[in-house]
């Protein structure tokens, strides 16, 4: 590990030596890597953000456009303004503490509290009690986030957004989702329930331990209407006979959890924006089913359930 953001580790968590190091993961198309540090006080979490040249990152479906690079660069941007600036304890929906961040040079450190010191763990094997962990987690997140400002994050939440992905539209071959995209993309937009959705709330961003979950990598973070989330967190534990079945079960789980933590906010109008959401559902799943299709043609979400999704939604603009 690079000296400098060890001297940094150090001072900013006040420890005095560090022990032992653990790389958990590279960062997507090596952009970095996240390690968990063990010092004498405790243990963190460190993200270093080392972007490569322009001509030597490599993605693994082929996008290695300015597009893309720009849109990492920014999303590390965001990841931090979020830390900074807006990430709030929250009940039933916890996140990492923000400890540090740091830009020298060509690297930039994100140091946070390490869940694992609270026995959370990795979600790995699908269950229907850490399903219902996760659809709380996003609930109480889209509850407490209700119409909430929030400057220096992503104007639309998630990577997959319309405006963001033009290389992957121009590559779309499905001639109906590609005429549709738009009005799908607007009318996400204009729903009057936007909240902050966490935007990339897969299975493997969420921990889990006995009676809560949490996420992380806020990278995508911003504006949206929170189905955006659930739909491709359902798309991340569900495989396409399991969505069929379980779709009534999850949506009906998600919309209590939202209730009840409205309810705890004294948010109001829980009623009208179910509605909202509920007939958004499939406009969610139609708009991630967009960007799949321009971006991996041969993905294994593209299915017989997403076809279904965009098939509901293009009968309401014949």
């Amino acid at each position: 590990m690079d000296h400098k953001i060890q001297e940094i580790l150090l001072k900013t968590t006040q420890s005095v030596q560090i022990k032992s190091y653990d790389i958990l993961q590279s960062l997507w198309s090596g952009y970095g890597k996240i390690i968990r540090i063990y010092t004498d006080k405790t243990s963190f979490i460190i993200k270093i953000i080392q972007p490569p040249s322009k001509n030597t990152y490599l993605h693994p479906y082929g996008w290695n456009t300015v597009n893309s690079h720009q849109r990492k660069i920014k999303s590390y941007q965001v990841e931090r303004n979020w830390y900074q600036k807006h990430n709030t304890t929250i009940p039933n929906a916890r996140t990492p503490q923000f400890i540090h961040s740091e830009v020298t040079d060509n690297t930039y450190c994100l140091i946070l509290e390490d869940l694992k010191s609270f026995q959370f763990s990795p979600f790995e094997i699908n269950s229907k009690q850490k399903i219902n962990l996760c659809l709380k987690w996003l609930a109480y997140f889209h509850a407490f986030y209700l119409h909430h400002e929030a400057p220096h994050l992503w104007e639309t939440g998630t990577y997959w957004h319309l405006d963001t992905r033009p290389d992957e539209f121009d590559a779309l071959k499905d001639m109906e989702l590609k005429k549709i995209a738009p009005i799908i993309d607007q009318k996400l937009k204009d729903s009057p329930f936007q909240t902050l959705v966490h935007g990339d709330a897969k299975k493997a961003n969420f921990l889990i331990n006995e009676t809560e979950a949490s996420a992380v990598d806020f990278q995508y973070v911003g504006k949206g209407v929170g189905v955006k989330d659930l739909a491709y967190f359902l798309s991340s534990v569900y495989t396409e006979k399991e969505l069929f079945q379980n779709e009534p079960w999850a949506l009906n789980s998600y919309f209590s959890f939202l209730k009840l933590a409205m309810n705890e906010f004294n948010v109001s109008q829980f009623d009208q924006l179910e509605e909202d959401w509920r007939l958004l559902y499939p406009y969610a799943w139609c708009d991630f089913y967009r960007f799949l299709q321009g971006w991996s043609p041969e993905h294994p979400k593209l299915h017989q359930y997403s076809e279904k999704m965009k098939n509901e939604v293009i009968k309401c603009h014949l």
